[in-house]
């Protein structure tokens, strides 16, 4: 069995409902067991800044899916609820964004299709955060650092506020 770290993300349409639904679809394969969800926060687009809010989310999964196996289904998952990768610039607006930040403590790169653990997770607070809740004692792979090392260590964090709370004007 391997544990793996996802990251889900949304800013179309109800960003919630997209992401709970992509969950949904993600728990009811028989090679993936979701483990633990982390809440859901509002955080400011990172990369592209002139767009709508995400909302995001970080699980963990216990799966019996080789990585690239899990690729697929996550891709798949996000082809089914309307995301076109051919049709989307980079770090632009998506329905739903389901990014594998971990698997084990593997480090994996396939050309231009894979790379783990995830290339940025170490410079987003909207990745973070999330995983604060979720396993803050994970270490990093490369940087042999925990999510909360990472976090404290962030530079210029992007706004993340907790789902649901007054954000500043």
């Amino acid at each position: 069995m391997n544990r793996a770290f996802l990251s889900l993300g949304s800013n179309i349409g109800d960003r919630l409902l997209n992401i709970q639904h992509a969950v949904s679809m993600l728990a009811i394969s028989d090679k993936i067991s979701v483990i633990k969800c982390s809440s859901f926060y509002e955080t400011e687009p990172w990369g592209v800044k002139n767009q709508n809010w995400f909302l995001n989310a970080a699980i963990a999964i216990d799966t019996v899916f080789s990585p690239i196996e899990l690729l697929n289904t996550t891709q798949s998952i996000e082809h089914q609820m309307g995301r076109n990768r051919n049709n989307e610039q980079r770090w632009h607006e998506r329905i739903i964004d389901i990014d594998i930040l971990m698997f084990n403590d593997d480090i994996i790169s396939i050309a231009d299709k894979l790379v783990i653990p995830h290339p940025y997770m170490h410079k987003r607070a909207f990745v973070l955060v999330p995983m604060l809740e979720v396993k803050p004692d994970l270490i990093h792979p490369l940087y042999k650092k925990t999510i909360t090392e990472l976090y404290d260590e962030l530079e210029n964090p992007e706004d993340v506020f907790l789902y649901g709370t007054v954000l500043p004007k």
